[in-house]
């Protein structure tokens, strides 16, 4: 092992981490007080011993290649391990502290999050949260956020998405709501309920029904003489007040103040929506944000396993 070479090639990586967090080689040399052509040099040496491209470069901006994407990531890892290791050691590892911003939806913020804030809160005391719960489309760079929780994936190339929950979904209704209109045995019977919609924020258009019929994956068109914005738990309400049938996730009609919805259709479940962390890419995650992902994915899963038991 060339020991000396190897220590020049870690200093390159880390050189190469600050210009891909930066996305800018004249802002990671004022970072580190070096010239941007050491900055330069440093990722040629790099991208030659991989033999790959790490930064798409034009005359006025780089980016990271798929490659550079995948060596960012495992790199910065690394190299905050070796850090937390380092202070450890030397009994300098500090708690997490400062102010989270997180914008999470209504539905997963009530009861998904908020139940995992007072553990988080009694763990990291020197931890500021700043909780924005809302369905609308946020801006989440500009608005400053640390993390968002959403459905799917961001549009938005700047953000990366880990996903926390795959929610599964029935068709929930009053006792009273059955008795009146019966109870639906097939999705064509729809047509003759009252199906509540909810509309979503990002497309202003109703959320779909899923389902699956024999393995096939179904989104039934019916017509909806009620849709809710804004909230998804006023679809809950008003389904529990006798108003409808509505889809809606497991894990909110399990909760006890819903526990007189009655399911439907539960022959043709199987279906769910993906929930997902949403952070900024290029970017080295700090502690108050890693400690807080771990312990949501945490007690996320615990909550399923409670669920499903």
């Amino acid at each position: 092992m060339d020991f000396k070479q190897n220590t020049k090639q870690i200093g390159s990586i880390q050189i190469f981490c600050k210009a891909a967090e930066l996305s800018s080689f004249t802002a990671a040399a004022n970072a580190l007080g070096i010239t941007p052509a050491a900055v330069s040099r440093s990722v040629a040496r790099v991208e030659e011993k991989l033999g790959v491209k790490l930064f798409a470069r034009t005359t006025r901006r780089i980016r990271l290649t798929d490659d550079g994407q995948l060596y960012f990531e495992q790199c910065s890892e690394a190299l905050r391990k070796i850090d937390d290791v380092e202070k450890m050691i030397t009994g300098n590892l500090s708690a997490p502290k400062g102010t989270l911003k997180i914008s999470v939806p209504t539905t997963y913020g009530y009861f998904r999050v908020l139940p995992v804030l007072t553990k988080f809160k009694a763990l990291y005391p020197q931890v500021t949260l700043e909780i924005d719960i809302s369905n609308r489309t946020i801006d989440f760079i500009e608005e400053g956020f640390d993390l968002a929780i959403r459905l799917g994936q961001p549009k938005d190339s700047r953000l990366v998405a880990r996903r926390i929950e795959a929610a599964t979904l029935g068709v929930y209704a009053s006792k009273k709501y059955l008795e009146e209109h019966g109870t639906p045995q097939t999705l064509h019977d729809l047509k003759s309920h009252e199906c509540i919609q909810f509309i979503t924020p990002s497309t202003g258009k109703p959320l779909p029904w899923v389902f699956l019929d024999n393995g096939e994956e179904i989104e039934p068109a019916f017509n909806s003489s009620i849709r809710f914005s804004g909230d998804v738990l006023g679809c809950v309400g008003y389904a529990l007040a006798n108003g409808g049938l509505f889809q809606t996730y497991d894990f909110i009609a399990g909760q006890s103040q819903y526990q007189d919805l009655i399911e439907v259709l539960a022959p043709y479940r199987g279906r769910s929506r993906f929930f997902s962390i949403i952070y900024q890419q290029n970017r080295m995650l700090s502690a108050k944000v890693r400690v807080f992902i771990d312990l949501l994915v945490e007690e996320c899963q615990l909550s399923m396993n409670k669920e499903t038991h």
